[in-house]
């Protein structure tokens, strides 16, 4: 992907409807780097890790999932690729630091978060390049696909932590974009593969953004074991879908159980069935939940205290 030269950054002011309405005030100058970044240091730095992380591994795993295309595939291509997975995961992050972030502080965390991915971005290709590393080139990269990922996301209105029509298909279009670029249009499973991958990161920086202290390096790994779960199909005889998911997990003294649908199953389901089995699957996650938190706090498995599947 050829990188493209941008002027200026756009500063943002949000204002909230129900439905996450996100609008933005194009300015010419960059403010300096506001106190708020300084309170949000280490965040942006576990946040900045973590999508740079997410975006190689999703990568690797698209690869995996095509490997005839990525046999065809050159490194021009697999930064483009790189870029796209990028995109979205700022406008999820940006969804969920409008959750967590106080309203006066948002802008100038997103903008630091803009800086911090150019800074990690910049330290993991010095081993690859030196002295040669253009680092105005990675600022203007960076900054050309926050750009674009807000011209191409934000248009999609809902809340990132519930399940809308709007949300499917901001993913949907997302995944045939990926699938598209890697020379396999219409493939309805790498869409799907890249969907997966896209939303599995949603987790990790909520807990980022609520403070958890967990090395944003162990969030990477779980979000890669939860795409990497979701995307595995050797052995599968093609009768064999994973249509629900329901796993829970431990962090300190808290326990988190989360259930997802397949993209594809979700959309077949009428409005009335999906607002059925959302309520049922509620009622089974606090049941798996509780009792999930039971065995693991009790003695016998203290040492299940990092993460595990109900």
């Amino acid at each position: 992907m050829c990188l493209r030269r941008i002027s200026a950054r756009i500063h943002r002011i949000r204002l909230f409807a129900p439905l996450v309405s996100l609008r933005y005030n194009p300015a010419t100058e960059r403010r300096p780097m506001a106190t708020a970044n300084t309170e949000y240091k280490d965040q942006l730095r576990q946040l900045a890790e973590l999508m740079l992380a997410v975006s190689g591994e999703s990568v690797t795993l698209m690869k995996k999932n095509a490997p005839e295309q990525a046999l065809t595939l050159k490194r021009q291509d697999e930064w483009g690729l790189y870029l796209e997975f990028l995109k979205i995961l700022f406008n999820v992050a940006d969804r969920l630091a409008a959750l967590h972030i106080p309203l006066k502080d948002q802008m100038d965390f997103m903008n630091g978060l803009e800086d911090a991915v150019t800074k990690q971005l910049t330290h993991a290709l010095e081993p690859a390049f030196g002295n040669n590393v253009d680092q105005m080139e990675i600022v203007l990269t960076v900054g050309t696909a926050v750009a674009e990922s807000r011209e191409t996301y934000e248009p999609y209105k809902f809340l990132i932590t519930e399940e809308s029509k709007a949300k499917n298909e901001m993913f949907r279009d997302f995944g045939e974009k990926i699938a598209q670029l890697l020379g396999a249009p219409g493939n309805s499973r790498l869409s799907s593969a890249a969907a997966l991958c896209a939303g599995a990161i949603v987790p990790a920086i909520s807990a980022v953004l609520q403070g958890q202290t967990a090395p944003a390096t162990d969030a990477a790994h779980k979000a890669s074991a939860s795409m990497a779960d979701s995307l595995d199909t050797k052995g599968q005889t093609g009768q064999e879908i994973k249509l629900i998911s329901l796993m829970s997990s431990v962090s300190g003294e808290e326990v988190e159980t989360r259930w997802g649908l397949h993209p594809r199953f979700r959309e077949d389901l009428t409005p009335a069935e999906l607002q059925q089995l959302t309520k049922l699957l509620n009622r089974v996650a606090k049941i798996v939940g509780e009792r999930y938190a039971a065995v693991a706090f009790s003695d016998e498995w203290a040492s299940w205290h990092k993460a595990g599947h109900a």
